[in-house]
């Protein structure tokens, strides 16, 4: 199995630099190209198409600025890491300011770059592998990073993908852990306007709270302990193109209000100063969280949540398109044969079944790490029951699995949740029961009527007054505010 080779140009005109690059990083992953001159550096980028690109900016025949332009309008996405020798060099800030990815000081400690290149590599496949395909195409690439699937509710979410592309608005995506929020996002993006300009990727639970200011709004040297140099945000990078804030919800009250000002009007400061700072930045933000009761709790500003509620795609969790897990089995198998090098043509029946009736706590993350160890334990061409994880073999062995004592298939879910509730001891079971099933019905229905209140009522059989009750009950705020401008036919 070949491995995926990454490119990388290095443009120095110090011999001893490009030596020490090409053979400190050139691996069986990496390819590195070098170019002594900005001209030739160019033709390069132009012949070559590297994924990431080290750019000194102190070149013998052109200014590391006009380099970076020239390059960057070979690929405007293209990752560019500026390195210098000169620590306040103002160019070296100019080449951020135009979107440069990083600026490092020479000499370059080898760990950091790795490090960096690592982040480039990453940021160059979110802006050029498609995560949304034609269902007419196969490609050769084969992706974990890919939405995948065919059910009415994956149907509506492409539907969702296309609206948003087609405008130029702030969207928000909800959606459990694992359902792929970001693969939506990166969607939205490829499809969209601004599909030529840089995509930035920030996890916001990911960064310690001290530090996403600096990191989203940039800083100046010596705001606070450790700023040893001015540096350039994220929104200032990625003017003029599209930045995805994934967990929006564990963003501080501070941040909250610097992301409200500039959703309002495009305007920031970095840390430490007081001069404004224009970024014409399209936001597409995601959150596992219940953003309404954070607003309710003081978590989370409500006057933000207007401002990213313009386009709301909620995705649905794998264990309510169960239709998509065998065709998603069917691309995983494809995608690890590849990365372990196997050969598993098939997945047994018993297998498969099992797969289909499982609840998905972790959603398509949990598939791929279960298809991924299934595979690193196949020995033949099938993947089999006893290639599944031992946590789901022990479920096979239970009744859970479809018998003839079972219930009917489509209350499979319905006894599974009573199963799970008695496991856990949990009391008010009916209540708790029913509550489940009312959200299940109200979304379908409510679906089904594109959100028409009106002809919902008809279908469940109840009152008007009695649908909005449940509605609220069943917490579908979110979705009620979405169907609102759908139910005015049905006043």
């Amino acid at each position: 199995m070949e491995a995926t080779v990454s490119r990388l140009l290095v443009v120095d005109d110090e011999p001893n630099v490009l030596f020490s690059l090409q053979e400190s990083l050139k691996s069986d992953t990496l390819e590195v190209f070098t170019a002594r001159t900005a001209k030739e550096g160019i033709e390069l980028a132009q012949r070559q198409r590297p994924d990431a690109v080290i750019l000194d900016v102190r070149l013998p025949d052109m200014s590391g600025l006009d380099a970076f332009d020239r390059i960057r309008q070979i690929d405007a996405r293209l990752p560019v890491i500026v390195i210098t020798a000169f620590a306040a060099t103002e160019t070296a800030i100019q080449a951020m300011k135009r979107g440069a990815f990083e600026y490092l000081l020479k000499p370059l400690d080898l760990g950091v770059l790795r490090t960096v290149l690592a982040k480039a590599f990453e940021q160059n496949r979110l802006t050029h592998v498609r995560a949304l395909l034609a269902d007419e195409e196969e490609p050769e690439d084969v992706a974990v990073d890919r939405i995948v699937g065919r059910s009415p509710a994956m149907q509506e979410v492409y539907k969702e993908i296309g609206r948003a592309a087609s405008q130029d608005v702030t969207v928000l995506i909800l959606g459990e852990s694992g359902t792929g929020k970001e693969l939506v996002a990166r969607a939205i993006y490829q499809h969209g306007l601004r599909s030529d300009r840089p995509f930035l990727a920030i996890n916001c639970a990911a960064i310690p709270e001290t530090l996403l200011e600096a990191e989203l709004f940039g800083h100046e040297r010596g705001a606070f302990t450790g700023a040893d140099r001015r540096r350039i945000g994220k929104f200032e990078q990625a003017d003029g193109g599209t930045i995805f804030l994934d967990e929006i919800g564990d963003m501080s009250p501070a941040t909250q209000a610097k992301m409200l000002r500039i959703l309002q009007d495009g305007r920031f400061e970095r840390l430490g100063s007081s001069n404004t700072i224009q970024a014409n930045v399209r936001l597409i933000a995601a959150t596992n969280r219940d953003l309404d009761s954070m607003i309710a709790d003081d978590r989370f500003r409500q006057d933000l949540f207007y401002r990213l509620n313009v386009f709301t795609i909620s995705l649905p969790p794998l264990r309510e398109r169960r239709i998509d897990i065998p065709i998603m089995v069917e691309h995983l198998v494809k995608l690890f044969n590849r990365e372990l090098g196997k050969q598993v043509r098939t997945i047994a029946p018993e297998a498969m079944r099992l797969l289909e009736t499982r609840e998905w706590p972790g959603n398509v993350r949990e598939l791929q790490a279960t298809i991924k160890y299934a595979l690193v334990h196949a020995t033949g061409d099938i993947l089999t029951l006893d290639c599944l994880p031992p946590a789901l073999r022990a479920d096979a062995a239970s009744p859970q699995i479809i018998s003839e004592t079972s219930p009917e298939p489509e209350l499979l879910g319905v006894a599974r949740l009573v199963r799970s509730l008695i496991q856990s001891g949990d009391n008010d079971l009916y209540q708790k029961v029913i509550a489940a099933v009312d959200r299940a019905v109200l979304k379908e229905v409510l679906n089904s009527v594109r959100g028409n209140q009106f002809r919902a009522s008809e279908l469940l059989g109840i009152s008007r007054n009695t649908l909005r009750s449940k509605i609220r009950a069943a917490k579908l705020a979110i979705e009620k505010q979405v169907w609102s401008e759908f139910d005015q036919e049905g006043q």
